[in-house]
């Protein structure tokens, strides 16, 4: 019970200074958030004072901080200069798209990587490890942003077999019951109406950012599979298993993978937060709806209660996941409780 509460313990500090950074950094960056507003020509001098005034960035920085910080901990995390509408308002309307890409990305990376992975861990130092290795090295080496455009241009351009950027086609109006795509265009009355079409433009749209997003993930899953069950399969149980004459696939399926899989399944919660954080350039490439297209336009815009928001919101699931992990590695692992 202590190591939980001391893990809860953790998240404020965390927290607080994740929100201090992020608080002087944005306003740090060029641009004024009330001329972006009102325009910088023509701009009335005592309108530009009253809508600072009325915005609060009259005060010195830190008493801005300190009501940011009193707000946030009344539950507030700001509404957003440019909409008007709650930060959280704005990033729960938003969530379900990255979360879908996201999810899409990582099953998708580990559907490849985990087979991918354990032949490479079977067949050691043969043509096929080390080409999987090198590879793996290139794709988490790429940077998203290229690797993004270059996909666009191949398949997009030049063959036309995906679309450019969106979520789906605009001719397909989709109730939004979940906010997931995949499952709200798999609703009787979507159906009814257009057959199975809203569901493949949605796959359709989802096809190149899930892939430019996963790619990190797939080289990382690869190599930790591999890695892990090189170290299973040099235990003793298994090779007492193989002298059994125990069928091999069985030996790996059983015995070796299962043991292999702890260590990547804390592999794959910690990526959940590179998911997150990669969703921003791969929705900015492709115009996708989420939360990561959604802080780049504030950036620009320098929508300050949206980018500090939206930053914290996200930091608080990395760290929670984090957390978590911790959790279930001292669930897991009776050394850590003696």
């Amino acid at each position: 019970m202590k190591y939980f509460l001391k893990k809860l313990l953790d998240l404020i500090p965390t927290l607080f200074g994740i929100s201090l950074v992020c608080f002087i950094l944005i306003r740090l960056i060029p641009g004024d958030p009330v001329l972006n507003l009102i325009g910088e020509r023509g701009a009335d001098p005592a309108r530009y004072l009253e809508m600072k005034k009325a915005l609060g960035l009259d005060l010195p920085i830190y008493q801005q901080f300190w009501f940011y910080l009193k707000n946030t901990l009344q539950g507030d995390i700001g509404t957003s200069i440019i909409s008007n509408n709650t930060v959280w308002s704005e990033f729960i309307e938003r969530f379900p798209a990255t979360m879908e890409l996201g999810f899409i990305a990582l099953l998708g990376a580990t559907a490849l990587g985990l087979p991918l992975g354990m032949i490479a861990a079977i067949k050691r130092n043969s043509f096929f490890d080390y080409f999987l290795m090198s590879t793996s090295l290139i794709g988490y080496s790429m940077p998203i942003f290229w690797w993004g455009l270059i996909l666009i241009l191949f398949f997009s351009v030049k063959l036309g077999i995906t679309p450019v950027s969106g979520r789906i086609d605009f001719l397909f109006d989709i109730p939004h019951y979940t906010g997931f795509y995949l499952i709200d265009t798999l609703q009787s009355s979507v159906v009814k109406e257009n057959g199975f079409a809203p569901l493949l433009s949605a796959l359709k749209h989802l096809l190149l950012p899930s892939i430019a997003l996963g790619t990190i993930p797939l080289a990382v899953i690869a190599r930790m599979t591999r890695s892990s069950m090189l170290e299973v399969l040099g235990e003793d149980y298994i090779r007492t298993a193989r002298a059994k004459g125990m069928n091999k696939y069985r030996v790996i399926a059983i015995h070796a993978l299962r043991n292999a899989l702890i260590p990547i399944i804390t592999t794959l919660a910690l990526l959940f937060g590179s998911i997150i954080t990669g969703a921003i350039l791969t929705e900015t490439i492709f115009s996708w709806p989420g939360i990561g297209k959604w802080i780049v336009a504030s950036i620009t815009a320098r929508d300050y209660p949206v980018i500090q928001g939206g930053v914290l919101i996200i930091s608080f699931v990395i760290v929670l996941t984090n957390m978590l992990v911790d959790i279930i590695y001292y669930v897991l692992n009776p050394k850590m409780r003696s």
